[in-house]
């Protein structure tokens, strides 16, 4: 291993250039829209290999010049500007403004909260999209904040899309998502699923990572952080590309874009679309995906600009959902492709375990300048989503029939005829799906008043409906006629066929409306906010299976929730910064928390959980160097833990559990070191602290009737909290061989990954002993790989591009849940993918 990793270094790090010196061309580069120097501009000599990047501050010098001789400059996302100029010495061109080439795009920042370095008091991370486009390769959202401190991304069980997030040890429950500020966690459960986005990052401009409160403004309460995804707009100049990738296991892409620039009557459109396929790197994980993107944007005046956007990303993938232990991965073929969940039906590949789903997003925006002091941001938005994830009815995926061997595909010819067997043509297995279609509407206002040169006032609403439509259908019955489903009371002994619902069938209504106000003042080298915010969150449940028609709809529930935050951010001179936010909020329970035992029954003694955050963070940056640190503190209290038990006269309750605390800190820091015009290193640490904070001792569960059901000791202080490594590092050095060829290396390790658990699964006898520490996964480390060239095909700029993830092919385990004996034996878990590859071209017009 060291052997390999010394001779990637030398490739990336040994070459050096120098240039004649008979010359040179200097200047800074600013951004037009918030005035600070720009970052990994690429300053050209057309005609010629010279060039330079553009450091922290903006600035940019290329020697070896003499004669005439033009400098393009070109930021993505940003107007390209040529300059030509007669060298015979050192010429400075001064100041030179990079204006963006995207419509509104400063309006939807606004709107999304993005934060601002060295004045919004919190710990940022932040992904431009030259380098999403050049990191994206076969990765997903998740993924390309790896080397993000706090966070801890898996492909989870391979599929397409099914990468998973955990930031500062909270998942995606506990960390809003918003795209262009629109907020997409699910609005009964919280979470995020990334195959609902796949593929969106070709039209990703931005992706920010608010760690801790965040700077949203929205009434989303966020524990772990905030992960804004800001799309393209439409572009001001008229332009687009295509491209082709192509990579291991049959992955292929195609994309392209096209923007019609800005008219002369304000008019402008972008569109730009792709489809992805390829046979999965785990065996039966094929998949099929496409996404698109539009924007028809009027500005009508100086003061209105209207945005219609519309994005979306179909697909349907086959899915790996079980683990098992180190051993049976072991005896497998290859431990890290096999896959218990899929078969071969006549000869062709059949998944058990499949997810298919399409949720188009789309907005109206309507941003207003007021006047020269006020603005109003206003979206309106809807999202119809529809789809659902497969799985099995009546065998058990590890002891279904297979065609060879516990380690080969499933047999569904073997099935089949065991459907055969029965004479009335019912079915004993079957193929079904869970479905969780939903309908969102939703509006999001934020309007902005400088009261005077230093104080803003910031207030907004933000209104939702949401619809979730859950339920099972058959979706093979294996060469059966019908399937006999009880499910219904008002239809019982239903002969259910293909494409009927079956199981369950219920209807979750979520409304929601929030208020947000937020103060921020700004006076030479001090920047502070306060912000509060309220909502109220209204369940309701309806039950078309389990009641009849006059009980099916259950009474609404209503949760007020409420989040309070401050900051405030010191420039202490101009290379350091010192920073502190602290905040308090209640959320709302989940849905499935507000109902007792999946039915229409109440839970009464449901509480908000409420959540304390503090951090203090600290800046240094130089011409050529800049790092941040930060500490955190979050405390979760009466963390919901809900049991369903029976009483004493067999009657079904749920038992709330109050006063359970997790605590989660640590520190981060991020860096950035340019240490040549041609050679960058960026880097980071994150070491968490995670853990349950208290025992709840002598626990007594009383049912309706205030019989004693059960007692217990729940010991769980200082276990610590699972499912996400909680010391990572990352180091990525960049080198320009030439000004066209960028060469690029990611180190990645990760330690201190406990395997997820119940902390309920700790519960012992009154008295007991302390509970066992989880099993702790070994440690890993890994290496990437990226290459990168630029060239011209007649007037048009192309690019090359590899990528190589894993390159050392390294095995490791990267998603494990608890065992009995809480030892390796035990886990069960998932191994990560080892390399894998992409390669591609993508030509811009």
């Amino acid at each position: 291993m060291m052997k390999q990793v010394l001779v990637l270094l030398t490739v990336l790090f040994s070459a050096t250039f120098s240039y004649a010196q008979s010359g040179s061309v200097k200047g800074r580069l600013i951004d037009g829209e918030n005035g600070e120097g720009v970052f990994g501009a690429s300053v050209l000599v057309v005609g010629t290999t010279k060039g330079a990047i553009s450091d922290f501050d903006g600035n940019f010098k290329v020697d070896g010049l003499s004669g005439d001789v033009t400098i393009r400059i070109t930021y993505l996302g940003y107007a390209t500007i040529e300059i030509e100029r007669n060298v015979t010495g050192e010429v400075d061109l001064g100041e030179l403004t990079l204006e963006p080439t995207s419509i509104g795009l400063d309006q939807i920042e606004v709107v999304a909260s993005v934060a601002v370095d060295r004045k919004t008091p919190v710990a940022t991370s932040s992904i431009k999209a030259l380098e999403i486009t050049e990191r994206a390769s076969n990765q997903e959202f998740p993924e390309l904040l790896k080397s993000t401190p706090g966070v801890y991304a898996t492909k989870a069980g391979g599929g397409f899309g099914d990468s998973r997030i955990n930031l500062r040890g909270f998942n995606s429950e506990n960390v809003a998502v918003l795209i262009n500020g629109v907020p997409v966690n699910d609005m009964e459960n919280g979470r995020v699923y990334w195959s609902n986005w796949a593929g969106l990052t070709d039209v990703t401009s931005q992706m920010q990572v608010q760690r801790g409160l965040g700077a949203s403004k929205v009434a989303v309460p966020s524990i772990g952080g905030t992960i804004n995804i800001l799309t393209k707009t439409t572009d001001a100049e008229k332009g687009g590309n295509i491209g082709y990738s192509f990579g291991n296991n049959g992955f292929q892409k195609t994309s392209f874009a096209l923007s019609t620039g800005l008219s002369e009557t304000g008019w402008a459109v972008s569109l730009a679309g792709a489809k992805t396929t390829g046979d999965g790197y785990v065996d039966g994980t094929w998949f099929e995906g496409y996404n698109y993107f539009f924007n028809v944007t009027k500005q009508i005046n100086d003061s209105h600009i209207l945005s219609l956007t519309g994005f979306g990303a179909p697909q349907k993938h086959g899915q790996r959902q079980n683990r098992t232990t180190i051993e049976n991965w072991q005896n497998a073929p290859n431990p890290l492709t096999f896959n218990y969940d899929y078969g071969i039906y006549q000869g062709e590949i059949k998944s058990v375990e499949d997810n298919f789903y399409h949720k188009p997003q789309f907005s109206l925006n309507h941003y207003w300048t007021i006047n020269e002091k006020s603005e109003l941001s206003t979206a309106a938005y809807a999202s119809i989503g529809t789809g659902g994830g497969g799985g099995n009815l009546g065998f058990n995926n590890f002891n279904a029939p297979r065609i060879a061997g516990q380690y080969s595909p499933i047999d569904f010819d073997a099935l089949v005829a065991m459907n055969e067997e029965n004479v009335d043509g019912s079915a004993s297995v079957a193929l079904r799906a869970s479905r969780n279609d939903h309908k969102w509407y939703g509006v999001l206002s934020t309007y902005s008043n400088e009261l005077n040169d230093n104080l803003t006032m910031l207030v907004g609403a933000d209104l939702r409906y949401y619809k979730g439509i859950h339920f099972q259908e058959i979706t093979d019955l294996l060469g059966a006629e019908y399937y006999i489903d009880n499910s219904d009371v008002n239809n019982p002994n239903n002969a259910v066929r293909t494409g009927d619902k079956y199981g369950y069938y219920n209807d979750g209504v979520v409304n929601w409306t929030g208020a947000f106000g937020q103060l921020e003042y700004s006076k030479d080298d001090l920047s502070a906010f306060f912000s509060g915010a309220i909502s109220n969150t209204g369940y309701k449940r309806i039950d078309y299976f389990t009641y009849t028609p006059d009980q099916q709809e259950s009474e609404t529930l209503n949760f007020i929730g409420f989040q309070t935050k401050g900051g405030a951010n010191y420039n202490l001179n101009d290379r350091q910064n010192i920073f502190a936010n602290i905040g308090y909020f209640e959320k709302a329970p989940i849905f499935d928390n507000a109902f007792v035992n999946f039915s229409n029954d109440v839970n009464e003694d449901a509480v908000n959980e409420k959540i304390f955050s503090v951090e203090l963070g600290y800046g240094y940056r130089t011409t050529n160097f800049n790092v941040n640190v930060n500490v955190y503190r979050t405390q979760w209290i009466d963390r919901a833990f809900l049991r369903s038990l029976q009483g004493a006269n067999g009657e079904d309750f749920t038992a709330n559990l109050t006063g359970v605390n997790a605590v989660h800190q640590g520190a981060e820091v991020e860096f950035n070191y340019r240490a040549s015009g041609a050679l960058n290193f960026r880097g980071m640490i994150s070491m968490g602290d995670w853990q349950w904070e208290n025992d709840l001792e002598n626990v007594q569960v009383f049912d309706q009737d205030q019989n004693l059901i059960e007692e217990f000791d729940l010991k769980i202080a200082g276990l610590k909290v699972g499912d996400a490594a909680q010391t990572t590092a990352a180091l990525t050095g960049e080198y320009r061989l030439l000004p066209e060829f960028k060469i690029s290396v990611d180190f990645n390790y990760y330690a201190n990954l406990y395997a997820s658990f119940d902390p309920l699964s700790r519960r012992g006898d009154v008295g007991s002993a302390a509970a066992p520490q989880a099993w702790k996964v070994p440690e890993w480390t890994t290496f990437d790989l990226r290459l990168k060239y630029d060239f011209k095909i007649g007037d048009f700029d192309a690019s090359l591009f590899g990528n190589v993830n894993n390159v050392f092919d390294t095995e490791y385990i990267a998603d494990a849940n608890d065992g009995a004996n809480h030892d390796a034996a035990t886990a069960v878990v998932w191994y990560a993918q080892g390399r894998t590859w992409t390669g591609g071209i993508r030509l811009n017009f």
